[in-house]
């Protein structure tokens, strides 16, 4: 698709439409937007419609008031009707205060100290095995490297046992590098739902420190969830955790490579990891919208919205906005402040959050240690999503370490 300025005042484009994010030149296209209409509405071809939401503030107003913006008509553009419903309410990702509150504060009740400390030496088992792998092979794809630690860390978060977890991870990279293919698609979520199913089964007669179990046990309004609740929000909690920090991870790694001066500089001082990480999530920003649905007429900025009114916030665009970023395009690993949106804001604040700095953390202190500078050896090829900003595929080399 092309982008010039003609076509763009005659009829802004439908920021729906992935061949925008799939060829590479996205940041131009919002830039180019941000300063002519931070705000608009799209009338689709499909006959529906929505409005996209690219400065910050804007952003963040529309994100933390859920009162009038909520997230349980879908949480993303495009998602079948059917199935949102059927979550609608039930899962944590598509409800809304406050029972929205009631689901996150029984999944966070699982996050015990003795659990945390678990998590972290997973983390850190798993980051340092698979870095090591990786510079031994010395070329890798940066994507399959990248997707082990995420779902390990899920699959222990769950309560999944260590020795299905390889099952798990090849479920899911089977369902995410389906090429297209949608029945290989759908067989392997079938297969990972058929496994929740199981482990469901299995932490009822034996629960232990784990987001099952704690679902098992919770109750909403004094009703307890139900196995099917308990199999979706598992489902979507794989899906959200594993989905953004592993393109957190690789966006953050292919940063490095445009950006060399900033390893070094990391490398120099260590001391800037907890900005970096910051950095890596801002400049990757792997959700490409968040949905929300007004309730009532309202306004935002100085626009009319009706009740039923559909609104996308496209993140990594709010994540430029140079009225809050100095130089928004550069990669800035002592950036502060850094008041990025990409774990989105308000209630929906993204959950594992911590569990996500942290994964990033220590991969990249893996790396640092390990490998000299990292470096392209192919053309990265891009998800072709309106959802997701990531990598289907990202060739690099990892030179040991020398000095």
């Amino acid at each position: 698709m092309s982008l010039d300025a003609q076509h763009v005042e005659e009829e802004l484009p439908d920021l729906s439409d992935p061949l925008w994010y799939s060829g590479g030149r996205a940041e131009e296209l919002w830039a180019f937007l941000r300063e002519r209409a931070p705000l608009f509405r799209t009338e689709r071809t499909t006959g529906d419609s929505f409005w996209s939401v690219l400065g910050h503030p804007l952003a963040n107003a529309v994100l933390r008031d859920s009162e009038t913006f909520v997230s349980s008509r879908g949480m993303r553009l495009d998602s079948p009707p059917a199935p949102t419903a059927q979550a609608a309410g039930r899962v944590l990702i598509v409800s809304d205060p406050p029972r929205h509150g009631s689901i996150r504060r029984i999944i966070s009740s699982a996050f015990t100290p003795r659990t945390v400390r678990r998590l972290e030496s997973t983390i850190r088992r798993t980051a340092s095995d698979i870095v090591d792998a990786a510079v031994a092979e010395g070329e890798c794809d940066a994507v399959q490297m990248a997707a082990r630690l995420p779902v390990s860390v899920i699959c222990d978060m769950l309560g999944v046992p260590r020795e299905d977890w390889e099952h798990l991870l090849h479920q899911s990279m089977t369902a995410m590098n389906s090429g297209g293919d949608r029945e290989i698609e759908i067989e392997a979520n079938s297969e990972i739902l058929a496994y929740y199913e199981h482990l469901v089964r299995l932490r009822r007669k034996d629960p232990g420190d784990d987001v099952v179990s704690a679902l098992i046990h919770g109750e909403v309004d004094g009703v307890p969830f139900t196995d099917e609740e308990i199999i979706l929000n598992c489902n979507a909690l794989l899906s959200a955790g594993n989905e953004t920090t592993r393109h957190s991870m690789v966006g953050g790694l292919l940063a490095f490579i445009r950006f060399p001066g900033e390893w070094d500089r990391l490398r120099a001082d260590p001391g800037l990891m907890p900005t970096a990480v910051q950095e890596i999530l801002r400049h990757a920003s792997p959700v490409l919208h968040v949905l929300r649905t007004a309730v009532r007429d309202t306004r935002i900025g100085d626009r009319a919205v009706a009740d039923g009114d559909k609104v996308a916030v496209w993140l990594p665009a709010v994540n430029r906005d140079a009225t809050v970023f100095d130089d928004p395009d550069r990669f800035d690993v002592g950036r502060e402040p850094n008041r990025h949106l990409a774990l989105s804001a308000g209630p929906h604040f993204c959950l594992g959050s911590s569990l996500a700095v942290m994964e990033i953390t220590v991969l990249f202190e893996e790396l640092l240690k390990r490998v000299d500078r990292p470096e392209l050896t192919g053309e990265p090829r891009r998800v072709r999503s309106n959802f997701i900003q990531g990598y289907e595929t990202a060739p690099v080399t990892l030179r040991r370490r020398t000095e």
